[in-house]
Protein backbone atom coordinates (compact mmCIF):
# COMPACT_ATOMS: atom_id res chain seq x y z
CA UNK A 1 0.00 0.00 0.00
CA UNK A 2 1.34 3.45 -0.91
CA UNK A 3 1.32 6.27 1.64
CA UNK A 4 -2.00 8.06 1.60
CA UNK A 5 -2.83 11.67 2.39
CA UNK A 6 -5.61 10.59 4.77
CA UNK A 7 -3.20 8.77 7.09
CA UNK A 8 -1.75 10.64 10.04
CA UNK A 9 1.86 11.69 10.20
CA UNK A 10 2.27 9.58 13.35
CA UNK A 11 1.04 6.44 11.57
CA UNK A 12 3.39 7.06 8.67
CA UNK A 13 6.35 7.53 11.01
CA UNK A 14 5.49 4.37 12.96
CA UNK A 15 5.22 2.27 9.82
CA UNK A 16 8.37 3.86 8.40
CA UNK A 17 10.48 2.77 11.35
CA UNK A 18 8.92 -0.69 11.34
CA UNK A 19 10.13 -0.96 7.74
CA UNK A 20 13.50 0.47 8.83
CA UNK A 21 13.91 -2.18 11.52
CA UNK A 22 13.11 -4.83 8.90
CA UNK A 23 15.70 -3.23 6.55
CA UNK A 24 12.96 -2.72 4.00
CA UNK A 25 14.69 0.39 2.67
CA UNK A 26 12.34 1.15 -0.26
CA UNK A 27 9.31 1.14 2.04
CA UNK A 28 11.11 3.04 4.80
CA UNK A 29 12.25 5.75 2.41
CA UNK A 30 8.80 6.11 0.88
CA UNK A 31 7.02 6.37 4.22
CA UNK A 32 9.56 8.70 5.80
CA UNK A 33 9.39 11.12 2.91
CA UNK A 34 5.57 11.02 2.96
CA UNK A 35 5.57 11.70 6.70
CA UNK A 36 8.05 14.56 6.64
CA UNK A 37 6.29 16.32 3.78
CA UNK A 38 3.11 16.50 5.86
CA UNK A 39 4.90 19.07 8.04
CA UNK A 40 8.47 19.66 6.82
CA UNK A 41 9.55 21.62 9.90
CA UNK A 42 7.68 19.82 12.66
CA UNK A 43 9.51 18.70 15.76
CA UNK A 44 11.71 15.75 14.79
CA UNK A 45 11.48 16.54 11.08
CA UNK A 46 15.26 16.95 10.85
CA UNK A 47 15.69 13.28 11.79
CA UNK A 48 13.08 12.18 9.28
CA UNK A 49 14.77 14.12 6.48
CA UNK A 50 18.09 12.58 7.46
CA UNK A 51 16.80 9.01 7.72
CA UNK A 52 14.86 9.26 4.46
CA UNK A 53 18.05 10.39 2.71
CA UNK A 54 20.00 7.61 4.42
CA UNK A 55 17.54 4.95 3.26
CA UNK A 56 17.96 6.15 -0.32
CA UNK A 57 21.74 6.05 0.16
CA UNK A 58 21.45 2.39 1.20
CA UNK A 59 19.48 1.79 -2.00
CA UNK A 60 21.99 3.65 -4.17
CA UNK A 61 19.30 6.15 -5.18
CA UNK A 62 21.74 9.03 -5.29
CA UNK A 63 19.52 11.78 -6.66
CA UNK A 64 16.92 11.13 -3.95
CA UNK A 65 19.63 10.88 -1.29
CA UNK A 66 20.96 14.22 -2.53
CA UNK A 67 17.60 16.01 -2.63
CA UNK A 68 16.48 14.78 0.79
CA UNK A 69 19.98 15.24 2.17
CA UNK A 70 19.90 18.93 1.25
CA UNK A 71 16.72 19.27 3.29
CA UNK A 72 18.39 17.53 6.25
CA UNK A 73 21.51 19.68 5.97
CA UNK A 74 19.42 22.86 5.84
CA UNK A 75 18.22 21.99 9.34
CA UNK A 76 21.64 21.03 10.73
CA UNK A 77 24.25 23.10 12.57
CA UNK A 78 27.37 23.92 10.56
CA UNK A 79 30.74 23.12 12.10
CA UNK A 80 29.31 20.65 14.63
CA UNK A 81 30.13 17.38 12.79
CA UNK A 82 26.48 16.80 12.04
CA UNK A 83 26.14 13.57 9.99
CA UNK A 84 23.59 15.27 7.74
CA UNK A 85 26.48 17.10 6.08
CA UNK A 86 28.50 13.89 5.76
CA UNK A 87 25.74 12.02 3.96
CA UNK A 88 25.06 15.00 1.71
CA UNK A 89 28.77 15.11 0.92
CA UNK A 90 28.67 11.47 -0.19
CA UNK A 91 25.57 11.96 -2.36
CA UNK A 92 26.94 15.17 -3.89
CA UNK A 93 30.24 13.42 -4.64
CA UNK A 94 28.42 10.57 -6.34
CA UNK A 95 26.57 13.11 -8.52
CA UNK A 96 29.84 15.02 -9.04
CA UNK A 97 28.35 18.20 -7.63
CA UNK A 98 31.74 19.27 -6.31
CA UNK A 99 30.62 22.66 -5.01
CA UNK A 100 27.97 21.07 -2.77
CA UNK A 101 30.34 18.28 -1.74
CA UNK A 102 33.07 20.75 -0.76
CA UNK A 103 30.63 22.91 1.18
CA UNK A 104 29.25 19.82 2.94
CA UNK A 105 32.67 18.68 4.15
CA UNK A 106 33.51 22.18 5.34
CA UNK A 107 30.12 22.44 7.07
CA UNK A 108 30.81 19.12 8.78
CA UNK A 109 34.07 20.56 10.12
CA UNK A 110 36.76 19.26 7.76
CA UNK A 111 39.52 21.52 6.47
CA UNK A 112 39.99 21.18 2.71
CA UNK A 113 42.35 23.05 0.41
CA UNK A 114 40.77 25.97 -1.42
CA UNK A 115 39.65 25.35 -4.97
CA UNK A 116 36.83 24.66 -7.37
CA UNK A 117 35.80 21.55 -9.21
CA UNK A 118 36.73 18.00 -8.31
CA UNK A 119 38.24 17.59 -4.86
CA UNK A 120 41.70 16.05 -5.16
CA UNK A 121 43.40 16.43 -1.80
CA UNK A 122 45.93 14.23 -0.02
CA UNK A 123 44.25 13.21 3.22
CA UNK A 124 46.70 10.40 3.93
CA UNK A 125 46.66 6.65 3.61
CA UNK A 126 43.85 4.44 4.81
CA UNK A 127 42.43 0.97 4.21
CA UNK A 128 39.29 0.16 2.26
CA UNK A 129 37.40 -3.13 2.30
CA UNK A 130 36.51 -3.58 -1.36
CA UNK A 131 34.05 -6.01 -2.92
CA UNK A 132 35.62 -8.52 -5.30
CA UNK A 133 34.47 -11.38 -7.51
CA UNK A 134 35.32 -13.82 -4.74
CA UNK A 135 34.31 -11.88 -1.63
CA UNK A 136 35.96 -8.93 0.06
CA UNK A 137 39.55 -7.73 0.40
CA UNK A 138 41.20 -4.97 2.42
CA UNK A 139 43.49 -2.79 0.31
CA UNK A 140 45.65 0.25 0.96
CA UNK A 141 44.38 3.49 -0.53
CA UNK A 142 45.15 7.21 -0.55
CA UNK A 143 42.25 9.43 0.45
CA UNK A 144 41.38 12.11 -2.10
CA UNK A 145 38.50 13.53 -0.07
CA UNK A 146 36.50 12.36 2.96
CA UNK A 147 34.65 9.72 0.89
CA UNK A 148 36.93 8.83 -2.06
CA UNK A 149 40.24 6.99 -2.13
CA UNK A 150 42.51 5.70 -4.87
CA UNK A 151 43.71 2.11 -4.44
CA UNK A 152 47.51 2.01 -4.07
CA UNK A 153 48.17 -1.65 -3.34
CA UNK A 154 47.70 -4.45 -5.87
CA UNK A 155 44.51 -6.39 -5.06
CA UNK A 156 45.04 -10.14 -4.87
CA UNK A 157 41.66 -10.67 -6.54
CA UNK A 158 42.32 -9.61 -10.12
CA UNK A 159 38.71 -8.54 -10.64
CA UNK A 160 39.87 -5.32 -8.97
CA UNK A 161 42.82 -3.09 -9.87
CA UNK A 162 45.38 -0.70 -8.49
CA UNK A 163 44.46 2.86 -9.42
CA UNK A 164 40.71 2.45 -9.01
CA UNK A 165 38.94 5.28 -7.19
CA UNK A 166 36.43 3.94 -4.70
CA UNK A 167 33.60 5.63 -2.84
CA UNK A 168 33.69 4.53 0.79
CA UNK A 169 31.56 5.01 3.88
CA UNK A 170 32.52 7.30 6.74
CA UNK A 171 32.25 4.91 9.68
CA UNK A 172 35.41 2.83 10.30
CA UNK A 173 34.87 -0.93 10.38
CA UNK A 174 38.13 -2.29 11.76
CA UNK A 175 41.71 -1.05 11.66
CA UNK A 176 45.17 -2.11 10.57
CA UNK A 177 48.25 -1.38 12.64
CA UNK A 178 51.64 -0.87 11.00
CA UNK A 179 54.67 -0.27 13.27
CA UNK A 180 52.39 1.18 15.94
CA UNK A 181 50.46 3.47 13.59
CA UNK A 182 46.74 2.80 13.30
CA UNK A 183 44.83 3.06 10.02
CA UNK A 184 41.03 2.90 9.85
CA UNK A 185 39.35 0.40 7.52
CA UNK A 186 36.37 1.83 5.65
CA UNK A 187 33.79 -0.20 3.74
CA UNK A 188 33.47 0.44 0.02
CA UNK A 189 30.12 1.79 -1.13
CA UNK A 190 30.87 1.36 -4.82
CA UNK A 191 33.50 1.71 -7.52
CA UNK A 192 33.70 5.40 -8.46
CA UNK A 193 36.23 5.32 -11.31
CA UNK A 194 37.83 2.21 -12.88
CA UNK A 195 41.54 1.75 -13.53
CA UNK A 196 43.02 0.94 -16.92
CA UNK A 197 46.13 -0.67 -15.40
CA UNK A 198 45.68 -4.44 -15.55
CA UNK A 199 47.30 -6.82 -13.07
CA UNK A 200 50.23 -8.90 -14.34
CA UNK A 201 51.77 -12.00 -12.81
CA UNK A 202 55.44 -13.00 -12.82
CA UNK A 203 57.51 -15.71 -11.17
CA UNK A 204 60.65 -14.29 -9.56
CA UNK A 205 63.63 -15.87 -7.85
CA UNK A 206 65.15 -13.83 -5.03
CA UNK A 207 68.09 -15.31 -3.14
CA UNK A 208 67.49 -13.04 -0.14
CA UNK A 209 64.53 -11.20 1.31
CA UNK A 210 66.38 -7.95 0.56
CA UNK A 211 66.45 -8.89 -3.14
CA UNK A 212 62.67 -9.19 -3.16
CA UNK A 213 62.29 -5.98 -1.19
CA UNK A 214 64.43 -4.22 -3.81
CA UNK A 215 62.00 -5.34 -6.51
CA UNK A 216 58.97 -4.05 -4.63
CA UNK A 217 60.69 -0.72 -3.99
CA UNK A 218 61.63 -0.41 -7.66
CA UNK A 219 58.00 -0.60 -8.69
CA UNK A 220 56.93 1.80 -5.93
CA UNK A 221 59.53 4.37 -6.98
CA UNK A 222 58.21 4.17 -10.55
CA UNK A 223 54.69 4.85 -9.18
CA UNK A 224 53.52 1.32 -9.93
CA UNK A 225 52.65 -1.58 -7.63
CA UNK A 226 53.99 -5.04 -6.85
CA UNK A 227 52.82 -7.54 -4.27
CA UNK A 228 54.07 -11.07 -3.52
CA UNK A 229 51.13 -13.44 -3.37
CA UNK A 230 52.46 -15.15 -0.27
CA UNK A 231 51.87 -11.92 1.67
CA UNK A 232 48.10 -12.37 1.44
CA UNK A 233 46.43 -12.70 4.82
CA UNK A 234 43.20 -14.70 4.84
CA UNK A 235 40.71 -13.63 7.52
CA UNK A 236 37.11 -14.43 8.29
CA UNK A 237 34.62 -11.56 8.08
CA UNK A 238 34.53 -11.05 11.86
CA UNK A 239 38.31 -11.03 12.25
CA UNK A 240 38.68 -8.61 9.34
CA UNK A 241 36.67 -6.04 11.31
CA UNK A 242 39.05 -6.13 14.27
CA UNK A 243 42.36 -4.38 14.97
CA UNK A 244 45.07 -6.33 13.18
CA UNK A 245 48.82 -5.76 13.06
CA UNK A 246 50.21 -6.16 9.55
CA UNK A 247 53.56 -6.05 7.83
CA UNK A 248 54.66 -6.75 4.29
CA UNK A 249 56.10 -10.24 3.98
CA UNK A 250 59.31 -10.42 1.96
CA UNK A 251 60.81 -13.87 1.73
CA UNK A 252 63.65 -15.39 -0.23
CA UNK A 253 63.05 -18.04 -2.85
CA UNK A 254 60.95 -18.55 -5.95
CA UNK A 255 57.51 -16.98 -5.75
CA UNK A 256 54.74 -15.31 -7.69
CA UNK A 257 54.49 -11.52 -7.63
CA UNK A 258 51.49 -9.53 -8.85
CA UNK A 259 52.36 -6.33 -10.69
CA UNK A 260 50.27 -3.29 -11.59
CA UNK A 261 52.08 -1.61 -14.48
CA UNK A 262 51.95 -1.54 -18.28
CA UNK A 263 53.67 -4.69 -19.53
CA UNK A 264 56.57 -2.91 -21.33
CA UNK A 265 57.42 -0.92 -18.18
CA UNK A 266 57.10 -4.01 -15.99
CA UNK A 267 59.54 -5.79 -18.30
CA UNK A 268 62.01 -2.90 -18.04
CA UNK A 269 61.87 -2.75 -14.25
CA UNK A 270 62.24 -6.51 -13.90
CA UNK A 271 65.24 -6.52 -16.24
CA UNK A 272 66.92 -3.67 -14.36
CA UNK A 273 66.34 -5.46 -11.06
CA UNK A 274 67.83 -8.70 -12.38
CA UNK A 275 70.80 -6.95 -14.02
CA UNK A 276 71.75 -5.29 -10.72
CA UNK A 277 72.48 -8.72 -9.17
CA UNK A 278 72.23 -11.45 -11.85
CA UNK A 279 73.74 -14.10 -9.60
CA UNK A 280 70.95 -13.66 -7.03
CA UNK A 281 67.91 -12.55 -9.01
CA UNK A 282 65.81 -13.91 -11.85
CA UNK A 283 62.35 -13.73 -13.34
CA UNK A 284 60.20 -15.51 -15.93
CA UNK A 285 56.70 -15.83 -17.28
CA UNK A 286 55.38 -12.26 -17.17
CA UNK A 287 51.74 -12.44 -18.24
CA UNK A 288 48.29 -11.04 -17.63
CA UNK A 289 47.01 -12.41 -14.33
CA UNK A 290 43.88 -14.53 -14.55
Amino acid sequence: MSPSSDRSREDLVKEAYQAWDAEDWPRAAELMEAAVRVDPDARGADKLWFDAALAHKFLGNWQEAYDLGKEAAARATRGAQDPAFWNLGIAATMLRDWATARDSWIAYGINLPDGDGEIVANLGMTCVRINTATGQEVVWAQRLCPTRAVVRSVPFDTSRRRGEVVLHDGAPNGERIVAGTRFAVFDEIMLFEPSDVATLSVTVTATTADDLEALLVAFEEADFGAEPTNSAQLLCACCSQESIEVERATEAGQQVVLIAAPEPRAHEILDAWRTAAPDRRGWRGLHLAA
